[in-house]
């Protein structure tokens, strides 16, 4: 993991776990829902380019990879919001 995927992953899994937190109402708070969001979409965009799933590198070639940014944005937001609805759910 390269740090365009590592800040790609941070920057998504924090969206992602602030957009589910918001929308199932969870009472962990902005700053909770930011870090399990974090923590969450890191995780899935590590586990998707070492199982496979999306390129592998972002930034190959001689620009940015758009199909690699993408997937690693999906992959990040996804895991940021299923570990914050988890979370929110056993905190309720």
């Amino acid at each position: 993991m390269d740090i365009v995927s590592l800040g790609i992953g941070l920057l998504s899994g924090a969206a992602g776990g602030n957009i589910a937190g918001s929308v199932m109402k969870s009472g962990i708070g902005t700053m909770g829902r930011s870090v399990t969001g974090i923590v969450g979409g890191t995780l899935l965009s590590f586990l998707g380019q070492y199982v496979g799933i999306g390129a592998a590198d972002p930034t190959a070639g001689a620009g940015l990879n758009i199909g690699s940014i993408v997937s690693n944005v999906a992959s990040g937001g996804i895991g940021g919001a299923i570990l914050t609805f988890i979370l929110g759910k056993v905190m309720k």
